[in-house]
């Protein structure tokens, strides 16, 4: 027993130590934000609701994605944003809990950066008794008005799946393709399309909420402790629409990460980027294109338990997530009403940031929580909120053509929100 004790005690305090900043400032400390901050100017002239007309259903919002749709000659001639939303989240979250109704269906919304509108997707063939509840989505964009696959990760009843529907430019409707199912599908979280019929996946977990008995303790246990036991995996789907049981190949292309949590490939496609929530930290690969192996090149801290990521069109990573964990559970179980929201820019710069002092335009900088980004990164605030402004922020994207920042809330009763520059 003494040395079970004797290895058992240093490991749990290297495991400590790892999650350090995120133990003491997103957990043991409340961070004094503002009501709203956001970096462009004034929250109450240039932020607002995504969706003007209220919707039940149009709310709880966990990812969003920008769909580009490209003319004949190749450039972007518009961009919409894709959005999945759960109304029954609190009722119905494998991640954080609780599991006590799965029925109630999720949604997914698309929004014209043109037109301004929000249409909810009707969901066309969906078998009937499918429960839906989804979190990551990502579309394959399209060309010349042709339509493309989206891939929704469903946190459906007895399962967690990934759904594959196609869309078109011209209508407000998701046709059913197939459900993807894999005994690896642990705990799928994010999507990132390599290809119309391939992707990274991230799985935040290895012990979920779904298991008997230990369900509430250990994945809590995983999570706090930083234990590296979540992956990144590459899939290749059988191309044929028709399979009744398409084949698909799983790769292990990121393993050992505690938490993984979003996942987005750069502009240039030979970076990929995997948020670990539970040491608050982004770790950047390099990627083979003819592969899409990955290798490990770097790490950077942000200043809160990242949650979901994107690159913009200039290769600056968007990261949006949680600054307090314990006011988050409070507002999962319904015993206050807002949590706070945090959303930085991750950048390239040239050379290495060795300043302890940085984001100083933000209210509350970054700098009063993580050490310097280190080599070739800086970090900087676009938006950050006590919960006021806006609540449990949890993606966001920038669009360089509007200049929109798109916010989504995990549990906010207004859905998205968006900031104009």
């Amino acid at each position: 027993m003494r040395l079970v004790l004797s290895a058992l005690v240093p490991l749990l305090g290297l495991f400590i130590w790892r999650s350090k900043y995120t133990l003491y400032y997103n957990i043991l400390t409340l961070p004094d934000l503002p009501d709203g901050y956001y970096s462009e100017g004034n929250t109450s002239s240039l932020c607002s609701p995504m969706k003007s007309a209220p919707d039940p259903d149009f709310k709880h919002c966990e990812d969003l994605h920008l769909w580009d749709l490209h003319g004949p000659d190749g450039t972007v001639n518009e961009r919409r944003v894709i959005v999945t939303c759960d109304s029954g989240r609190r009722k119905w979250n494998t991640v954080m809990g609780p599991l006590i109704d799965p029925h109630p269906s999720g949604s997914l919304w698309m929004h014209s950066t043109t037109s301004g509108q929000t249409t909810r997707l009707t969901l066309e063939n969906f078998p009937q008794g499918h429960t839906f509840h989804p979190l990551g989505a990502e579309a394959y964009p399209s060309y010349s008005g042709n339509a493309s696959y989206l891939y929704v990760v469903n946190h459906a009843k007895d399962k967690t799946v990934i759904e594959q529907f196609l869309i078109s430019p011209s209508s407000s409707v998701a046709k059913y393709i197939r459900t993807l199912s894999h005994p690896f599908f642990i705990s799928p979280n994010a999507i990132a399309l390599t290809s119309p019929t391939s992707f990274y996946v991230t799985n935040d977990h290895v012990f979920t909420r779904r298991l008997p008995y230990i369900g509430s303790i250990v994945p809590i246990t995983e999570t706090i402790l930083g234990l590296p036991l979540s992956f990144t995996a590459h899939v290749t789907i059988d191309p044929d629409e028709t399979a009744e049981k398409p084949i698909l190949s799983h790769t292990f292309a990121a393993p050992f990460v505690s938490f993984s949590n979003g996942v987005s490939i750069s502009p240039s496609g030979l970076e990929v980027a995997i948020a670990s929530s539970s040491l608050g930290r982004i770790y950047f690969y390099s990627r083979n294109t003819t592969t899409n192996a990955l290798t490990f090149t770097t790490s950077v801290f942000v200043p809160f338990p990242p949650d979901n990521i994107g690159y913009d069109d200039e290769g600056n990573l968007i990261v949006a997530g949680h600054p307090h964990f314990p006011t988050l559970g409070k507002l999962v179980k319904n015993e206050i009403d807002v949590a706070p929201s945090w959303v930085v820019s991750v950048s390239p710069v040239a050379g290495e940031t060795t300043t302890t002092q940085y984001d100083l335009k933000a209210t509350f900088p970054a700098s009063n929580i993580i050490p310097s980004p280190g080599q070739n990164h800086t970090v900087s605030t676009l938006f950050q909120s006590n919960g006021k402004v806006f609540s449990s922020s949890c993606t966001a994207a920038k669009d360089s053509i509007s200049g929109n920042l798109y916010v989504s809330g995990l549990y906010a009763e207004q859905g998205v929100m968006i900031c104009r520059s």
